[in-house]
């Protein structure tokens, strides 16, 4: 199918590393000119000059969008968009004994983040008469955990956020969409299962290893773990000109392991 994203400007936010590199690549092996963000220049570029050397189109961005001056910086540098891919997040680890300050830090990273790019894009695109807003966000939303509550708690509010602004966007081409991984085989998450295997006397092939954490620690009916790239077409065919009566809406992609509708 072709997606008509050929010679659309795409930034993709946190894409010097795991699903955010993924995804760059996907939207670039589609025709489209990724621009790749991160923190550094250095492991931005490093991501674009692969793509670049696939034949494809990339450039890299840095600043931290974590602040209203990276942000800034970053919006000024792309100058404009046709698809904005919020794929910057982090999770990291904490309980329901973790401050406050700590909550405020992981909104900061997972929401706000989003939403500078945002109000700094979207004028654009709806001057254009088209755009593609895509938020990551996770299963988690639906199945959250007792660790990590600020994680979840702020993940949840891009479900919101997504709809909420596809509603401010109505009638202008722009349509606005979350995407929700499970657990996908990136690099952390196999070095993490590996070890997991090893203390438990498990044999430490990736194959076996995966095998049973998809049935036995991270069950889903496809039994397997995701793949980056398998979230890179997804986000590649919300972008694309036959998605546009898709908004509003979050799409799970996760084997099945949601048991719920």
């Amino acid at each position: 199918m072709e997606l008509g994203l050929a010679g659309r400007r795409v930034l993709v936010t946190g894409s010097y590393r795991g699903t955010g590199a993924a995804t760059a690549r996907v939207l670039a092996s589609e025709g489209a000119h990724v621009i790749v963000h991160g923190f550094e220049l250095e492991a931005a570029e490093a991501v674009a000059s692969g793509i670049r050397r696939d034949g494809c189109q990339a450039s890299a961005v840095a600043g931290d969008i974590r602040t209203d001056d990276g942000a800034a910086r970053v919006i000024e540098a792309v100058a404009a968009v046709d698809v904005l891919v919020n794929n910057y997040g982090v999770a990291e680890g904490g309980s329901w004994q973790s401050p406050a300050q700590d909550w405020v830090d992981l909104y900061q990273k997972n929401v706000l983040s989003a939403v500078r790019m945002t109000q700094g894009l979207v004028p654009g695109m709806r001057e254009k008469g088209f755009g593609r807003v895509i938020f990551l966000s996770t299963i988690g939303t639906h199945r959250p955990a007792a660790r990590m509550p600020h994680y979840y708690a702020s993940k949840t509010a891009l479900l919101n956020v997504t709809l909420s602004l596809a509603k401010e966007l109505a009638g202008t081409g722009v349509t606005v969409n979350v995407v929700s991984p499970g657990v996908l085989a990136t690099e952390e998450v196999m070095a993490g299962l590996t070890r997991r295997a090893s203390r438990e006397g498990i044999d430490t092939e990736w194959p076996s290893v995966e095998a049973h954490a998809a049935r036995e620690w991270l069950p889903n009916p496809t039994g397997r773990l995701g793949r980056p790239e398998e979230v890179g077409r997804l986000v590649a065919f919300l972008a694309s000109e036959h998605a546009g009566f898709v908004n509003g809406a979050n799409l799970r992609i996760d084997g099945g392991a949601t048991d719920s509708l």
